[in-house]
């Protein structure tokens, strides 16, 4: 049998995933920082991204992401979880500083019908007991209490978002990883790349291993298998 991408990625951690992104040259190893899991589920959720950008509810101009600005895409008044995509993990972005959540159980319902695998939220969300009912992954920065329709509004789906310094694409693989609570984003064009050197890394890591537990320095073990 030949295994997928996302099969094949499914046996590594996000910490392995991130040792490669960063052998690769993406500066921030493809970490999400101070994303974090807010339902039960303790198996790993790997998926494309689509995204969805949130904009001030009183907005007219294009707000601007890796400082180009992104056009609006989604018509005033349309649930951005009716757009949703089948088979990706649905990345909401909103703008910094607000208090209102932009995701909560009725959205993610929705998203599940629709046949997403995972939802992250860089900013906040809500109905956390209805959350845990739904059969997704759910990530995010924060909480409230608060309706988006206090402060936020979506304003473009599938275009690039900014999840702290890292900048998350369409089609990037999205890697949920419960058991380091953490989140990484692998870009689409280092996928090939990332699972071609991940076995060598992994391979070394378990020999240093062996080595600490037989009394080596880390020095020397780092120096003999890295």
């Amino acid at each position: 049998m030949v295994l997928t991408q996302l099969e094949r990625l499914y046996k590594y951690s996000a910490c392995d995933i991130s040792d490669a992104l960063l052998k690769l040259g993406c500066t921030h190893g493809g970490f999400l920082a101070d994303i974090v899991q807010r339902t039960k589920r303790t198996e790993k959720t790997i998926a494309p991204a689509s995204t969805v950008l949130f904009a001030s509810k009183t907005a007219t101009a294009a707000p601007s992401v890796a400082d180009k600005s992104v056009e609006q895409n989604i018509k005033a008044g349309t649930p951005y979880a009716d757009l949703t995509k089948t088979g990706t993990v649905v990345v909401l972005s909103q703008p910094a500083g607000q208090t209102c959540a932009v995701m909560g159980g009725i959205m993610a319902k929705r998203m599940e019908m629709l046949g997403a695998q995972g939802i992250l939220v860089d900013g906040r969300i809500r109905d956390l007991p209805v959350l845990d009912e739904v059969k997704l992954s759910v990530w995010s920065r924060s909480v409230s209490t608060v309706g988006a329709g206090a402060e936020s509004k979506p304003w473009a789906c599938n275009v690039p978002v900014e999840i702290g310094k890292v900048l998350v694409e369409p089609g990037d693989i999205i890697f949920m990883d419960p058991n380091e609570l953490s989140v990484v984003s692998i870009p689409k064009s280092k996928v090939d790349a990332v699972l071609e050197i991940l076995p060598g890394l992994t391979a070394a890591d378990e020999r240093v291993m062996v080595d600490i537990e037989k009394g080596v320095s880390v020095a020397d073990a780092f120096k003999a298998h890295r």
